[in-house]
């Protein structure tokens, strides 16, 4: 989800900087530069290529789909390769539909007290300075216009150890998240034709349950 989030590198900075800035901007800096064009983001949709590495072999799973997003709280991730697998949030409702399972899992949103730094990013409560303490990825080798910033949470969270963010060094969109697990698993998200602010409607974020299918619920079947 957003989830789950990820990303990859960066080497120094030593073009402009964000914001029309002259001469190379600190992390901290380019972080609420960042900050800031997401909160004039009101809705996007993307492209997506999801890779997660991990296990003792480093096995390399690869999936792709389409991904909308609207604040505050709606999401919805359509896999289509290698199989068709939707996540869909409503705001107040989180549905996960795998067709070859035949069920349809269905949980609550979690309240702010109760939720991860990715879903408060995804209600629009997040902050990268406030929430993270941020630096550039030493360790990283983001495209040429990219930049990447490694995130540590100040507090621990249960979906991740550390993220890096990969960005447009002048639109400063998402290009890709990286996220460490505890297992020493990562998964890396890929984002392409990116387009903002472009008025979803609530309908896209509707889940409608097949008929015939299991429906698990939190807290037991039905």
């Amino acid at each position: 989800m957003f989830c789950a989030s990820t990303v990859v590198l960066l080497l120094a900075v030593v073009g402009p900087g964000p914001a029309g800035q002259s001469g190379p901007a600190s992390a901290e800096d380019l972080a609420r530069a960042i900050q800031a064009h997401y909160d004039g983001v009101r809705d996007f949709t993307a492209d997506f290529e999801q890779s997660y590495v991990g296990g003792v072999l480093r096995k390399r799973v690869t999936e792709q789909g389409r991904l909308a997003v609207k604040k505050p709280g709606r999401m919805r991730w359509d896999y289509t390769q290698p199989e068709p697998k939707t996540f869909v949030s409503d705001g107040s409702q989180i549905y996960s539909y795998i067709p070859a399972d035949h069920q349809v899992y269905v949980s609550p949103m979690p309240s702010v007290d109760q939720a991860t730094t990715a879903v408060l990013f995804l209600v629009g409560k997040g902050d990268l300075v406030r929430d993270f303490d941020v630096r550039y990825a030493d360790d990283a080798h983001p495209l040429p216009g990219e930049v990447a910033l490694r995130l540590d949470p100040k507090l621990p969270d249960r979906d991740y150890d550390w993220l890096e963010l990969v960005v447009d060094r002048q639109t400063l969109q998402i290009r890709q998240l990286i996220a460490a697990d505890s297992q020493g698993g990562t998964s890396t998200f890929t984002f392409r034709h990116l387009q903002e602010n472009i008025g979803l409607s609530d309908k896209m974020f509707e889940f409608r349950i097949p008929r015939g299918v299991e429906v698990i619920r939190s807290g037991g079947k039905s």
